[in-house]
């Protein structure tokens, strides 16, 4: 079973939807032993990091996700609540990724809004992706790159578009949004 977590801050409707697309039942759930027992996790967002995290601490989701051992695929927002810190109202987040997320410079038209492609992608997610494969963005603040960086994409600067540490996958962009590509790397989380 696939777990989608709802959070006030995901948009969980659309997972939902391209899972069903793909075959793959799922459910949308903000209940932690649900969550805690399912056999893959996603993470969507869409939304503003530090009422985002707020939410996750008042519910006690927070811990419940730093916990979890299986596959778990954030996603925008989801990504950058699993790094250690966001510009974006001076949020203390999750800590899986040692990356911070900062601002694109202000100088510059926000949000990166449609479709882009890669510097590089590799690891499991990227299987099957090319480099020139366009996938949909939506995003005015961006993960750093780090060791834990898969793929890359330039937009202003370059910046983190797939993560990976241990069993914790994210996107910056939206899979579920990005038509052949995104299934295939939606796919690629379900088969882990």
């Amino acid at each position: 079973m696939i777990a989608i977590i709802e959070y006030n801050a995901g948009n969980s409707r659309s997972v939902y939807n391209a899972l069903k697309r793909l075959n793959h039942e799922a459910v949308i759930t903000s209940d932690k032993s649900l969550i805690s027992s399912a056999d893959k996790v996603i993470f969507p967002g869409v939304g503003e990091a530090r009422s985002a995290m707020q939410f996750l601490r008042e519910t006690g989701l927070d811990e419940t996700i730093v916990a979890l051992k299986q596959p778990v695929l954030g996603i925008c927002l989801g990504l950058q609540l699993l790094c250690s810190y966001s510009e974006e109202n001076d949020t203390e987040c999750l800590g899986i990724f040692d990356n911070r997320v900062v601002a694109f410079p202000s100088d510059e038209p926000v949000p990166h809004m449609g479709w882009n492609n890669f510097i590089n992608a590799d690891g499991a997610l990227c299987q099957g992706v090319e480099i020139t494969d366009d996938v949909y963005f939506v995003h005015s603040y961006y993960a750093e790159i780090s060791n834990e960086t898969k793929a890359i994409s330039q937009y202003i600067v370059a910046f983190s578009s797939v993560l990976q540490k241990d069993n914790f996958y994210a996107t910056q962009f939206h899979p579920e949004k990005s038509a052949d590509i995104g299934a295939r790397i939606l796919q690629n989380f379900i088969e882990l």
